[in-house]
């Protein structure tokens, strides 16, 4: 049984997850910032089976977020080199990573993030790239449908708007 497909969907969330909503993919690539780029040193660091390897580079590949450049002519071998497409990815890898720190770690965050000068732990924060401002969903920012939105994704980005401006009370049980 072959699954759905989000490609035409209108959601971006939906497209992304499309190109890498697979855990396979995003270790991948999470493995590619670290500097990973042959096929041997993917397998070895991930412990993934050579087929589903050669699946989800071939995949990644296709959907332009690693390019396949040929490094030895005999015998023929590739490494895989991460694109513009697929270094635009690294904030989802940082934003995954502070909040598998912040939730899934009870014994304390294996990696972090620091500052190269001062050694101190940062963490991630989402900002408007216009005016360098942190965002706040549903204070003072909100998502809105834009010119290409069909009347779903307009209906529903509505009531998400509604929802974060006036969110109703949580009731707490013992």
């Amino acid at each position: 049984m072959q699954r759905k497909t989000f490609r035409n969907l209108q959601c971006p969330i939906a497209r992304s997850l499309e190109r890498v909503g697979e855990w396979w993919s995003i270790l991948i690539l999470r493995d590619a910032f670290y500097g990973t780029k042959r096929f041997d040193e993917f397998q070895r660091n991930l412990d993934i089976a050579p087929n589903m390897l050669t699946r989800r580079l071939n995949g990644l590949v296709q959907e332009g977020l690693l390019e396949k450049r040929q490094y030895s002519e005999r015998p023929p071998r590739y490494e895989y080199v991460l694109t513009e497409c697929g270094r635009d990815f690294r904030p989802v890898l940082l934003a995954l990573l502070a909040w598998g720190n912040r939730n899934f770690a009870p014994e304390g965050p294996s990696v972090q993030i620091v500052d190269r000068e001062t050694g101190e732990v940062v963490e991630p924060l989402l900002v408007d790239a216009h005016s360098r401002e942190p965002l706040q969903m549903g204070k003072r920012h909100v998502m809105r449908a834009g010119p290409a939105a069909d009347e779903n994704t307009r209906a529903r980005l509505s009531s998400a708007t509604s929802h974060m401006t006036n969110p109703k009370p949580t009731t707490q049980t013992a």
